[in-house]
């Protein structure tokens, strides 16, 4: 997502974060104070339980969804400034600045009015005040307890005389109706009755005695739990009720089967209204102590949401009104921004404002406009320098000579290709390299140059490269500078080859000088030394042995004599190879036929398969070079044999192809190649043998290059005996085309 698009979805994410803090702020308001007004009783909504918990859950959401709506906007706002948005660290601080300004005073105001909630709430349920309404609630009791003690005294006084009244009952009905009327007046009771619940008429009760005091004065029926618990036995006091505002007493009458007495105690109506006034504050006084809880955690969710309703208001109007304030610090901010990753054409637009500000813009704009053709300037000099520099490594890159930068605190600094190839290090190997350390071979010509005011030094130098010794040709220059410290350019040529063909070329003149000078004066020699034992051997009586034996030895050594001039001969008159289409393996198996049959001593293994195969090669030469090297393996294991008999000796001739080079490789397990001056052994009369003349390799090496390809000596890998003997291959040059044998 490009930078223009997240600043358009972060406005577009403000802006509908800011409508919708605006509409939480509104219905937490409507909400609030609807919450007030019910719980206060305002509404025609009672605040009961139900009511009570839906506003609590109603808060609770809209409480969840402000808190959400806040931290989603802290949240934003924290990524923006993790994001690097301009303008976002000062938003948010104004944002929690205007938050603490708001939750505050909040907090503040919360403390005072759960305090001021508590106290008022501890002086309506305090102890004086339930120790009152309880007081009152056991007066009335008590009230009602008396008249009830009281009837069950009259109840009990009444039914013991009426008990011993019994025939009176049945004889004279006026006197026992006057005795009972006399037992209600003397203990003020409105009405006493004898009745039996089962004796009625016209659905009225029809009693056995009554007393009334007025006619006004109803008979109110027990209910039947209360006439089982009189057959019990038991004395039941009913209180006031539907029986009006008299206290009713009711006994078993066991002397008059079926009847019961029952009295009335008449309560002050007045009394009677302040007691069910008593129990009804007193149960409304229970049910709102149980409530406390409640109504403190209502209120204190209302000031709660009152709280969050600042926060959030406070956080809209603090995004609002940073957003006018840091509008254009931001402009300059994100313009300073572009401008750092590289956008110098970012401007600021001067818009109407506080002067500093328009000051400020344009001389930012004048800034980056200096800014871009400063770098304009820079980057058409760094262009100049950089097609400069491309054009000095080309031309390093195509001379054959290695050059080598080393600068003042003597670190490797620049190395063109041909430097790499020669020295056969990769360029990290020697790239801010100490120089002295990477190229220790050329300390000598280093430090000659450092002694010198020319700074110049040059000389030749033998270095080991892939396990062969380079001869190079090495020249030091220092840097034309006025600074104290100097860097200096190593370059070097290979003139490995040319030293070589430099030395070939002197030894094949000596070799035609040495055989035209020696080779006229052998044949006589040799003649006169047969004529002599063929004309006097036969005289000679005295020594004749010692005679045939000079003789003998004149000849033997005139013929090792011609041999030798014979190789000279050979050595300076090399033709040029003529090739032609041959193949490889039939070539190998030819020239080492009769080496096969004449060593008996010693084994001869061809594995040939591998160059069956038919390509350009002079026959006559490459022959002569294969029986060269079979000669020189035969002879090396011949003199390891001397000194150490066993194992047999072993000479093994391989032909193939690798990476389109044919070669040929003789491994022997003879006394192997001096590790000193190994380099040196194909040059000529360079031999470690006694009566070697040191032109074989020489030879064999000049025919691998009229072939364009080389001579290599390695070691062979070494037996379980412990004999490392020597592997030479003749390496071709790369095939341009090759057919198989059978075509």
């Amino acid at each position: 997502m490009s930078e223009q698009v997240q600043n358009r979805v972060s406005e577009r994410l403000r802006r509908s974060t800011g409508l919708a803090g605006f509409t939480l702020v509104l219905a937490g308001v409507v909400l609030g104070l609807a919450t007030f007004a019910i719980l206060t009783g305002m509404t025609p909504i009672e605040p009961t339980p139900q009511n009570t918990s839906l506003l609590l859950f109603m808060n609770g959401i809209l409480l969840l969804v402000m808190a959400t709506a806040v931290l989603g906007q802290v949240v934003f706002l924290i990524l923006e400034k993790r994001r690097g948005t301009p303008g976002a660290a000062l938003h948010l601080r104004l944002v929690l600045l205007f938050s603490i300004i708001a939750v505050v005073p909040a907090i503040i105001v919360a403390v005072f009015a759960t305090f001021t909630l508590n106290r008022g709430l501890d002086a309506w349920f305090s102890q004086r005040t339930q120790a009152i309404v309880d007081s009152a609630t056991f007066v009335a009791e008590a009230y009602i307890k008396s008249l009830t003690d009281a009837v069950r005294n009259d109840v009990t006084q009444i039914s013991t005389d009426l008990a011993q009244q019994r025939d009176i009952f049945d004889t004279d009905k006026a006197t026992f109706f006057r005795r009972l009327a006399r037992h209600a007046t003397l203990r003020g009771l409105p009405a006493a009755f004898i009745f039996d619940p089962t004796q009625q008429a016209d659905g009225q009760q029809q009693f056995g005695a009554r007393f009334v005091a007025n006619d006004e004065i109803k008979f109110f029926p027990p209910s039947a739990d209360a006439l089982k618990a009189a057959d019990r036995g038991e004395l039941v006091v009913l209180p006031p009720g539907k029986g009006g505002n008299v206290v009713r007493g009711l006994i078993r009458l066991p002397s008059y089967p079926g009847s019961y007495l029952m009295v009335y105690r008449a309560i002050n109506k007045s009394a009677l209204g302040l007691l069910e006034r008593t129990r009804a504050a007193k149960q409304e006084y229970d049910l709102l102590m149980e409530r406390r809880l409640g109504v403190q955690i209502t209120f204190g969710m209302v000031y709660a949401l009152v709280g969050m309703v600042l926060l959030l208001a406070a956080i809209w109007v603090g995004l609002w009104f940073s957003d006018k304030l840091v509008a254009p610090v931001v402009r300059l901010l994100d313009a300073a921004r572009r401008v750092s990753s590289g956008e110098l054409d970012a401007k600021v637009a001067v818009v109407e404002g506080p002067e500093d500000l328009q000051t400020l813009s344009r001389t930012f704009n004048s800034m980056t406009g200096h800014l871009k053709q400063q770098r304009d300037d820079l980057v058409t000099a760094s262009d100049a320098i950089d097609e400069r520099r491309r054009f000095t490594e080309a031309m390093l890159a195509g001379v054959s000579a290695g050059v080598v930068g080393i600068d003042p605190a003597g670190k490797v600094s620049l190395v063109n290709r041909s430097a790499l190839n020669l020295l056969g290090h990769g360029e990290s190997d020697l790239i801010g390299k100490p120089a002295e350390v990477v190229l220790a071979p050329f300390r000598p010509i280093f430090e000659q140059a450092l002694t010198r005011p020319s700074g110049f030094a040059e000389g030749q130098i033998d270095i080991e490269r892939m396990g062969e010794s380079r001869s190079l040709f090495a020249r030091v220059t220092t840097e034309s500078s006025n600074d104290a410290e100097h860097g200096h350019v190593l370059t070097f040529d290979d003139i490995t080859d040319l030293v070589s063909a430099q030395r070939t070329s002197a030894w094949a003149d000596i070799a035609r000088r040495i055989a035209h000078e020696i080779k006229n004066p052998l044949t006589p020699i040799q003649l006169s030394a047969e004529r002599l034992k063929r004309k006097y051997g036969a005289q000679i009586q005295s020594d004749k042995q010692v005679f045939d034996q000079c003789t003998d030895t004149i000849i033997r050594q005139v013929g090792d004599i011609g041999r030798m001039v014979d190789e000279f001969s050979s050595f300076a008159r090399m033709p040029k190879a003529v090739p032609e289409p041959q193949e490889l393996s039939a070539i190998v198996r030819e020239a080492t036929v009769l080496q096969r049959v004449s060593s008996s001593d010693i084994d001869i293994e061809l594995d040939v398969t591998g160059g069956e195969f038919v390509f350009p090669f002079d026959r006559r030469l490459i022959t002569q070079a294969i029986t060269n090297l079979v000669k020189n393996a035969k002879e090396s294991i011949e003199a390891r044999l001397q000194q150490q008999p066993l194992p047999r000796g072993h000479v093994s001739i391989i032909a193939g192809v690798q990476n389109d080079q044919p070669f040929i490789r003789v491994v022997d397990n003879g006394i192997g190649l001096p590790r000193e001056n190994r380099h040196r052994l194909a040059e000529p009369y360079m031999t470690t043998r006694e009566k070697g003349t040191g032109l074989g390799l020489a030879i064999v090496k000049r025919i691998m290059e009229e072939h364009g390809g080389r001579l290599i000596l390695e070691d062979a890998p070494a037996s379980p005996e412990g004999i490392q003997g020597a592997s030479v291959t003749l390496q071709f040059g790369k095939l341009a085309a090759r057919t198989s044998a059978a075509e």
